[in-house]
C-alpha cells in the first residue's frame, strides 16, 4: 500500500466538482480509478441482490454499475470473487462519548464494522465543557478518517440547575450559533427533557424553533405513550426510545421515524427485539424505521457494530436486504443525505462494504479507498490514525472536586424512619423507587448488611456548586469496596458507590488523580480503571488499547458482584428516566421531578 493522501472525508471532492468526470467515466470516455468486480450487488434502492456486477469508481465516489467484466481498460481492479457488495452502514444516533475514546480513534471500529457515516449527538461533552468542548468534538472529527455529523446537543444541562449541576448550558442562542457555524450540524440532538417539551416550557420551545427555523429536523428521547402526540405536535421527528412495539407503532402513525436500538443483550441498549414488533407483528411499512447503536463502550464497539444490530434485525425476521438498507438508505434518507451516501446511485460516495453471505463485513472501502482487508485495517488507514486530533489542555482538567470534601456516606439514624432508596433492576435503564420502613441497627455495616444496601454518592465536580448528596442503593450486589466513575449522565458529576467510607474515598481519588475515568477498587486498592483524562469522558488511546482497559475493567466489576454493568450504573444520575434517580443535589423522583430526602420520618 504505497497510498499517501490525507484519509478524512474531505479527501473526496464534492459531487459538484466532479460531475464533468463522473459522467465521462460512466459513459467511457474517461478512465475509472478503481473498479470492484465479481460482486452480488446489494441494492437498497429495489431491496433486491443484483448478481455479477461491478463498480466504477473515480475521485472517491461511483460513477457507473455494470454488469462484470464490461471493463476492459488497465485501471486497478479488485475482484470480490462472489461476495456481496453493499453501501457503507450508517448509524443515525450515537454518542462518541459513550465509547472513551475519540473521532479519531472511533473510526477505526466503525471501519471494521462496515460503518462509513455516523450521526453523533456530543451532549456528554457538552455538559461538561458547553459549546466549545462540542467545537473541540467537532475538529477532532473533521480529523477522523470517517463521515461524522453532529445532532447539536439540545438538553444541556437534562434538568433545570436546581436539580443537578452540569458544566454547561446550551442556550437556544448557543445551539443557533453552532448551527450557523458548522455544516456538519444537520440536527437537533435528542430533546431529552420530553415533560418539559410536552409541557411548552418556553426554553425547550425556543431550542426547539433554532433547528426548525434553520430547516434541521429534531430528535427525540421519550418514555411513556401519552407523551407521543404532544411531542410529535412540538416538531420532534424521531426517536431512539421506542421500548416496545406498542409505542413503536404510535409513534410510527404520529410521523416520527424510530430508530430501532440493539445492543449487547446484557446491557440496557437493546430495545429492537420488542420495538420490531410493530414491522413484524403490526405489519407497519419499514420505510421510516433505521437501526442504531446509541451507546458501545471501547470493546462492545468492536464486537457489537451497527452490523451487528442489522443481523440482530435479520435474525428477528426482516429480509437481509431490507435490514441492511435500515442501516445505510434509511437513516441517510432521514437526513437528507441519500444523494450522497446509502446507495449504489451514480454520484455517491464510493463508501463500500464486502459481505459475506452472513452479513460479516470483509473488507470496506472509505471514499474509494480500501482501509479493511481481510478483517484488518489496512496500512493506509493504520498512518491516519496515527495522527490523531490533540485535545487542548483545557479538555484536560475538568475534575475540580469540593474542597474540603464532604462525607461520602450519610449520618446512621438515630432512631426508625422511611428510606427512599433506589433499586437497581435489569437491563439497568430504568430505577425503581422503593419507600421501606428502617430500623437502624448499631452500625452502618450491619444496616447496609440486613437490608439489601449499599451507599452510593454523587458529588460536583465542575467547580460550580460544591454540592454531594447521598443515596443508597438496594440490590445493586457490590460484595466488597467501591466502583466509581466521573462518566455520570448527562451532568457528569462522579458518582461512587460502595461499602464503606475509605474504600469510596480510594476510588473517588482514583478517578480525580487521572483527570477523570471509572474503577473498580478491593480490599483498600485500586483493581481496576479506565482512564479518561478527555473531560472525564474521553481516552486519547486507540481503541483497541481502551477496549482491553474495559475488558479488564468489567471482569472487576463482576467480581464485585454488581448486579447491572458499569453503563447501567453511569446512568443512575440520569435525572430524566424514571422513577428516581440521584444527582449532586439529590433524590429526583421522575417524571414529577422532585427532589426527596434520602431519610424520613417514620
Amino acid at each position: 500500500m504505497t497510498d499517501t493522501l490525507p484519509l478524512t472525508r474531505f479527501s473526496v471532492e464534492p459531487l459538484s466538482a466532479m460531475t464533468r468526470r463522473l459522467a465521462a467515466v460512466a459513459s467511457g470516455r474517461a478512465e475509472p480509478d478503481l473498479v470492484i468486480t465479481g460482486a452480488r450487488l446489494m441494492s437498497t434502492y429495489s431491496e433486491r441482490i443484483l448478481p455479477d456486477r461491478e463498480v466504477w469508481i473515480a475521485g472517491g465516489r461511483i460513477a457507473a454499475v455494470f454488469s462484470a467484466g464490461t471493463y476492459t481498460g488497465a485501471a486497478q481492479r479488485y475482484d470480490a470473487k462472489g461476495g456481496l457488495l453493499a453501501p457503507g452502514l450508517v448509524d443515525p444516533h450515537l454518542h462518541i462519548e459513550s465509547s472513551m475514546v475519540t473521532a479519531c480513534a472511533y473510526a477505526e471500529a466503525a471501519l471494521l464494522n462496515g460503518t462509513t457515516t455516523i450521526v453523533c449527538d456530543s451532549h456528554e461533552i457538552g455538559n461538561v465543557l458547553d459549546a466549545e468542548g462540542i467545537a473541540w468534538m467537532l475538529e477532532d472529527a473533521r480529523e477522523a478518517p470517517l463521515n461524522i455529523y453532529l445532532t447539536v446537543p439540545s438538553t444541556v444541562p437534562a434538568t433545570s440547575p436546581a436539580l443537578e449541576t452540569a458544566g454547561g448550558d446550551l442556550t437556544a442562542a448557543k445551539i443557533a450559533a453552532l448551527f450557523d457555524a458548522w455544516p456538519e450540524a444537520i440536527g437537533l440532538g435528542e430533546k431529552m427533557d420530553f415533560v418539559a417539551v410536552c409541557e411548552g416550557d418556553p426554553r425547550a420551545h425556543a431550542i426547539i424553533a433554532a433547528s426548525l427555523e434553520r430547516g434541521r429536523p429534531v430528535s427525540g428521547h421519550i418514555y411513556g405513550r401519552g407523551f407521543v402526540a404532544p411531542y410529535a405536535a412540538s416538531g420532534v421527528t424521531d426517536t431512539h426510545e421506542a421500548i416496545d412495539q406498542d409505542i413503536a407503532d404510535d409513534l410510527l402513525e404520529a410521523g416520527v421515524w424510530i430508530y430501532l436500538r440493539g445492543g449487547p443483550p446484557t446491557t440496557p441498549w437493546h430495545s429492537l427485539p420488542k420495538a420490531i414488533g410493530t414491522v413484524l407483528n403490526y405489519g407497519a411499512s419499514a420505510k421510516r424505521v433505521c437501526v442504531c447503536t446509541d451507546d458501545r463502550d471501547a470493546q462492545d464497539l468492536l464486537a457489537f457494530g451497527l452490523d451487528w444490530v442489522v443481523r440482530e434485525a435479520v435474525r428477528m425476521g426482516i429480509p437481509p436486504v431490507q435490514a441492511w438498507a435500515m442501516g445505510s438508505l434509511h437513516p441517510a434518507t432521514r437526513y437528507g443525505l441519500d444523494g450522497e451516501i446509502g446507495g449504489f446511485g451514480g454520484g455517491r460516495r464510493a463508501d463500500l462494504v464486502l459481505l459475506n453471505d452472513d452479513l460479516v463485513p470483509q473488507a470496506t472501502w472509505y471514499g474509494g479507498k480500501l482501509v479493511v482487508e481481510d478483517r484488518r485495517i489496512t496500512p493506509l488507514l493504520d498512518a491516519a490514525l496515527s495522527r490523531p486530533y490533540r485535545y487542548p489542555d483545557a479538555a484536560y482538567a475538568t475534575v475540580h472536586l469540593p474542597e474540603p470534601l464532604p462525607a461520602l456516606i450519610p449520618d446512621l439514624p438515630a432512631a426508625p424512619c422511611t428510606v427512599n432508596a433506589i433499586r437497581t433492576t435489569l437491563p439497568g435503564i430504568e430505577l425503581v423507587h422503593e419507600r421501606f420502613a428502617l430500623t437502624p441497627q448499631p452500625d452502618w455495616p450491619t444496616t447496609l448488611a440486613q437490608n439489601d444496601l449499599c451507599f452510593v454518592t454523587v458529588i460536583e465536580r465542575h467547580g460550580r456548586a460544591g454540592t454531594a448528596a447521598h443515596g443508597l442503593l438496594r440490590a445493586f450486589g457490590l460484595k466488597r469496596g467501591a466502583v466509581a466513575s466521573s462518566v455520570g449522565h448527562d451532568s457528569h458529576n462522579i458518582i461512587v458507590a460502595g461499602l464503606n467510607e475509605a474504600d469510596m474515598r480510594i476510588a473517588l481519588d482514583a478517578v480525580s488523580a487521572v483527570h477523570g475515568g471509572v474503577c473498580v477498587v478491593e480490599d483498600g486498592a485500586v483493581v481496576a480503571m479506565v482512564p479518561l483524562p478527555v473531560a472525564g469522558l474521553l481516552s486519547d488511546k486507540r481503541v483497541t488499547v481502551v477496549a482491553e482497559e474495559v475488558r479488564i475493567l468489567k471482569q472487576a466489576w463482576e467480581r464485585a458482584g454488581c448486579t447491572i454493568p458499569y453503563m447501567g450504573f453511569n446512568l443512575i444520575p440520569l435525572s430524566v428516566i424514571p422513577e428516581i434517580r440521584i444527582t449532586d443535589k439529590g433524590l429526583v423522583l421522575v417524571p414529577g421531578m422532585r427532589i426527596v430526602p434520602l431519610f424520613e420520618a417514620a
